[in-house]
């Protein structure tokens, strides 16, 4: 893990939900790095701050206390930085201007709902997100088609409008809006939650091939299928990290006969399955 570039740090970072005269500490002086190329995914019970994480990862939400902290070479604001020594950038401190401009240019989602435009096409919904960093748009529409090639969407899905396409289609239109900007990190938040078990696979198999092409992925999920996509498991409790566990590239499905690399598959199926038992997942 030393030998990785860091994408982004959390440092002492807390978030407090205040209710009246009830506050709730969601998150607790926590501590992490993320590191480029990996694929992490964030588990653990419901109410343990999984998704506030996230959310404040991506610059989504602000933390209550703590700083998050982008190692963004390409990145004016942090070119100067990174020459004296990698200081990076601290987006908690950004206005809400800058912030909004700091996740466009490097940050990537993808929702549980995929919040597509049903008044756009398919291929709208991406070009209006592209657009807003790269004004070629023959540039950016030449991307977004090899993007949605590449998830299996033809030319006439492309055109459709979301209600005349599946939820796996929307949510595979809904990832290439992810990372239409060439993001540092896609974040995802549950993304497969609302699919059935084929179109889960589908949009499995899209993120496992991007973290192939060296997209860095954090993945919120409750689920061990989509967990068993991660190369780093970090399990949250209350708050805080209770412990991680890395399991390497994916290998493919454990149960696949076909599957060369089987063998390697069913052992980071018994590591994770042995890791979440002992976690009490």
């Amino acid at each position: 893990m030393d030998s990785k570039s860091i994408v982004l740090t959390a440092r002492d970072l807390s978030k407090t939900f205040s209710n009246e005269s009830v506050q709730q500490h969601v998150l607790k002086n926590l501590n992490l790095s993320i590191y480029k190329g990996d694929f992490t995914v964030i588990m653990g019970n419901s109410g343990s701050g999984k998704s506030t994480l996230l959310y404040a990862l991506s610059g989504m939400d602000r933390p209550s206390l703590g700083t998050i902290t982008y190692f963004v070479s390409d990145d004016d604001d942090n070119k100067e930085s990174i020459a004296n020594g990698g200081a990076g950038i601290e987006i908690s401190k950004f206005s809400n201007d800058k912030l909004a401009r700091f996740r466009r240019d490097h940050v990537g989602f993808v929702f549980q709902q995929n919040y597509l435009n049903d008044s756009m096409s398919a291929l709208d919904n991406i070009l209006v997100c592209g657009l807003l960093k790269n004004t070629d748009r023959k540039a950016i529409t030449k991307r977004a088609e090899s993007l949605l090639t590449k998830v299996d969407m033809t030319a006439q899905d492309w055109r459709k409008f979301p209600t005349q396409l599946s939820g796996g289609q929307q949510q595979r239109v809904a990832v290439v809006r992810g990372v239409i900007n060439h993001p540092e990190v896609l974040f995802a938040d549950e993304p497969t939650g609302a699919l059935n078990s084929q179109n889960t696979d589908n949009v499995l198999d899209i993120l496992s091939d991007l973290n192939d092409e060296g997209q860095s992925i954090v993945m919120v999920t409750h689920t061990f299928k989509a967990a068993e996509r991660g190369s780093r498991i970090i399990y949250l409790a209350d708050g805080v990290i209770c412990d991680e566990i890395e399991l390497g590239e994916y290998k493919g499905d454990y149960k696949d006969e076909s599957n060369p690399d089987i063998e390697e598959a069913k052992d980071r199926h018994y590591r994770l399955k042995t890791f979440l038992q002992n976690m009490g997942w």
